[in-house]
């Protein structure tokens, strides 16, 4: 007669920093992967801005970031903010040795690990996205719905791709490179540090750093 076995699986406390709308899909992601797997507990919104209501989908909104660092307990965190310039500040500030940023994949991401790619902590990957081989993506960086990252790519911290963008292989984005929806840059073209990418916007040549570019092909204002 076989035995059942019980596998306990330690559910993990997780603040969300940020209370507007990315941080309700966030939570969404975050159940959704508890869904596969149970994994994360939030323990409430942090927002220096408090929302209209006290509490978001169930979730209380607990208080500002300055809060957040007096927490006694050892917390996961994960700063669910669109801006590139707005994450990384954050981040900054959270300066707990008790806290730890968070990495977050969606269960519908096309991403597996014998595909070779570097995933930085306090990452958020969104429903739809797909990635391919040896790409490195650095801390903090948030991949919307439905991005596409080719092969060899490089996107270094706090990069910021809004729904739809799509990134070719070889291309390299700077620290804070922000993609609006449907903006593409095209392989082995590189993006410069603080860079603004317009929504719809064809990137076909390399950009300098803390520029806004639009159109198609995309040019540097």
């Amino acid at each position: 007669m076989s035995s059942a076995v019980e596998v306990s699986i330690a559910v993990r406390p997780l603040a969300i920093v940020g209370a507007g709308g990315l941080g309700r899909e966030v939570l969404l992601l975050i159940r959704q992967l508890n869904e596969q797997r149970p994994t994360w507990e939030v323990t409430g919104f942090y927002d220096d801005r408090a929302p209209a209501q006290p509490s978001i989908h169930g979730v209380p909104y607990r208080g500002t970031v300055a809060d957040l660092n007096l927490t006694p307990e050892p917390l996961h965190v994960v700063i669910a903010v669109g801006s590139s310039r707005s994450r990384q500040a954050i981040a900054g500030r959270l300066t707990s040795p008790r806290l730890q940023f968070a990495t977050l994949v969606h269960p519908g991401v096309v991403l597996a690990p014998y595909q070779h790619n570097t995933i930085g902590a306090g990452s958020i990957i969104c429903q739809g996205c797909i990635l391919t081989c040896d790409i490195t993506l650095g801390q903090h960086v948030l991949l919307n719905l439905g991005c596409t990252i080719g092969h060899d790519a490089v996107l270094e911290d706090f990069c910021s791709l809004m729904p739809h963008a799509n990134i070719g292989g070889e291309a390299h984005l700077g620290t804070g490179v922000y993609l609006g929806t449907n903006a593409t840059v095209i392989n082995q073209v590189r993006v410069g540090a603080g860079t603004t990418v317009g929504a719809g916007a064809v990137v076909v040549r390399d950009l300098p750093g803390g520029c806004t570019a639009v159109g198609v092909p995309a040019r540097a204002m």
